[in-house]
């Protein structure tokens, strides 16, 4: 089995690309703190946007979805659940809240993972939450023509719960050591989980949770505000082809994990610069601009067709009707094309209509 010694990445070399990312990421680490003061009101609205993202966008790729009417009162805690979809909805609802409310209190060890897990399958009937498994399971995809494909064998169930401690151990070590940037560490701690992969079933969404609760612990608190889920669900395809580029010669630690580091960092620094993004539109709202100065500063950034929806999420500070009112008056400007009618009402900036 794997010795799982994270200290062997301080001995590699990393090239520019990396590199580069991780340098990026420190910038907007070290702007954080600036941004969270400006608004804090605003930015409330920000996080809640998030959870309801997050929670909607790790569970649909898994294939488990409900409407997003019921999607929302679920999380606000409106609601109980009427399926089984509903009822993991509502369990990674509750993990998700916990990361984001205690992560300065859940340290990375193998009894909090397993409770974590535990309480994300806690309103189903499976029998197996909070336990490693108990029978070989492998990571595979549903390719777009339908077909499932097998992207690697995992651990056996026997080696699994010494593999989960090992990880544990090791990372924490290595950060108290300081030995690599933890910008590489959490990447190949989320990698290697998904290799061992130690559960019957939620090991991706576990996965998810684990990389904000690292991050977190870490002080890369962006995902509270800007849905890391959500961006790895709309880059579904590149997050398993850099999975499986990954783990090939993993069990016999000649694997190479730069494609998922590189991936995940993108990944990151995608978020960070959408909160800057949301932050200036939210900063934007403090001076005296109106409703119609915020969302057309909003839409002067867009590329291709959004909805009042992408509109609302985007400009936190300002309520449904304003954004509609503001909407209409940009489309009798001729500043936008309005396309179809009713719920599936799209806009376009009139500049990109032929």
């Amino acid at each position: 089995m794997r010795s799982f010694d994270y200290s062997r990445l301080a001995d590699r070399t990393w090239e520019n690309e990396i590199i580069s990312y991780i340098s990026k990421i420190h910038e907007y680490k070290g702007k954080q703190e600036l941004f969270l003061r400006q608004k804090p009101v605003e930015l409330k609205r920000l996080i809640e946007i998030a959870k309801i993202q997050s929670t909607e966008a790790s569970n649909r790729i898994e294939g488990i979805v409900t409407t997003n009417s019921r999607l929302k009162q679920l999380v606000a805690d409106k609601t109980t659940p009427q399926s089984r979809d509903e009822e993991e909805i509502l369990g990674y609802r509750n993990v998700l809240n916990l990361v984001h409310e205690n992560y300065d209190m859940l340290p990375i060890r193998s009894n909090y993972i397993l409770q974590m897990h535990r309480d994300l399958l806690k309103y189903t009937n499976y029998s197996y939450g909070g336990q490693f498994k108990t029978t070989p399971n492998e990571i595979d995809m549903i390719s777009e023509n339908g077909k499932r494909v097998v992207l690697f064998k995992p651990l056996e169930p026997y080696e699994t719960p010494d593999a989960i401690n090992m990880i544990c151990e090791n990372y924490q070590s290595a950060i108290d050591k300081e030995v690599v940037d933890e910008l590489i560490l959490i990447p190949c701690f989320i990698l290697d989980f998904l290799c061992i992969h130690p559960f019957n079933d939620g090991n991706g969404r576990m996965s998810r949770l684990l990389t904000l609760l690292l991050l977190y612990r870490s002080g890369y608190l962006v995902g509270q505000y800007i849905s890391i889920e959500k961006a790895i669900a709309d880059t579904k395809e590149a997050y398993y082809d850099a999975l499986q580029k990954s783990n090939q010669g993993w069990r016999d630690e000649k694997n190479d994990p730069k494609p998922f580091i590189k991936y995940m960092l993108g990944v990151i620094l995608a978020c960070y610069r959408e909160f800057e993004n949301r932050v200036k539109i939210v900063y934007a709202s403090g001076t005296k601009s109106t409703s119609y100065d915020i969302v057309k500063a909003y839409i002067e950034e867009k590329i291709g067709k959004f909805s009042k929806q992408d509109v609302l999420i985007g400009c936190p500070s300002i309520g449904s009707s304003s954004v509609e009112s503001a909407l209409k008056k940009l489309v009798d400007e001729g500043v936008l094309t309005r396309i179809g009618a009713g719920r599936k009402t799209m806009y376009v900036r009139a500049d990109f209509v032929e």
